[in-house]
């Protein structure tokens, strides 16, 4: 699939993604036209934003059923559509008492509605959409029967949540066992954070918008040739399932591997 043009559709929510940059560093990667876009969310008629609030996940154990959502849960979509701050207060699992109250969409539902809002005004299949959001996005995995927080979810149009790239790489073992200890004693769990500081991706981190780099490389990857991933922890097409393999794939090696460069050489852009 050939690519005409990127749009970038931005997530003011989270000033550390600097879609400006990653503006930048697509087109020093791809020679394409890339636009940046105001946040998809915002503006959204009553319709859609009921769409959206029937794509919440309630029991996370069990495969998607569309629900019809009730007037409370139509006024808190409305709420975040128009501040979408408002979502980092509900989307972080560290905080939640159950799973059962953070507040989850199922992916490519999403996506679905985000799609049909897309081709009203932009049939072009050559054109990518690539949409940032705080949001938890998450797909069912028929393997352990739940739902699981995700990064990416490619195809077009791409989102790409920066609250998956928190929530969805696993953080170091002992972190969650010293963290269960504080919430059992009624602790805060800072101090535990403090202790791991640096090792995983946090909330309002600086290293975001660079990581977010590797995202982005993932969804034209997928869109050109299907394929989005790379097995070896030494590529930015890396799919990591732990934050030290996201940081040390987009952080410390930071490039594509040997393969995968050979491959964007050859797709000229």
């Amino acid at each position: 699939m050939k690519i005409s043009k990127i749009f970038l559709y931005d997530e003011p929510a989270v000033s550390q993604l600097n879609v400006s940059n990653l503006k930048n560093f697509l087109l020093e990667t791809f020679s394409v036209d890339v636009e940046i876009k105001k946040c998809i969310f915002n503006n959204l008629n009553e319709k859609t934003i009921e769409r959206i609030s029937g794509c919440r996940i309630f029991e996370p154990k069990i495969p998607f059923k569309w629900h019809l959502p009730d007037r409370q849960e139509i006024d808190f979509e409305k709420s975040i559509c128009e501040d979408t701050k408002l979502m980092e207060k509900t989307t972080m699992i560290e905080d939640a008492k159950r799973i059962e109250d953070v507040v989850m969409y199922d992916g490519f539902e999403v996506q679905n509605i985000l799609c049909d809002i897309i081709m009203e005004n932009d049939p072009d299949p050559n054109n990518l959409h690539i949409i940032f959001t705080n949001r938890l996005i998450c797909t069912y995995d028929t393997a352990d029967s739940r739902y699981h927080g995700r990064s990416v979810i490619c195809s077009n149009p791409a989102i790409i949540s920066t609250t998956g790239m928190v929530e969805a790489p696993a953080r170091p073992r002992e972190y969650y066992f010293e963290a269960m200890k504080c919430k059992i004693q009624g602790l805060s769990i800072q101090s535990v954070k403090k202790n791991y500081n640096g090792k995983f991706l946090d909330y309002h981190d600086r290293r975001l918008s660079k990581i977010t780099e590797g995202y982005l490389l993932q969804t034209i990857f997928y869109y050109i040739t299907g394929d989005a991933f790379c097995d070896s922890l030494d590529c930015r097409l890396n799919n990591a399932h732990w934050q030290k393999d996201l940081l040390y794939s987009q952080l410390k090696i930071g490039i594509l591997c040997n393969k995968h460069q050979a491959l964007l050489d050859k797709l000229h852009l």
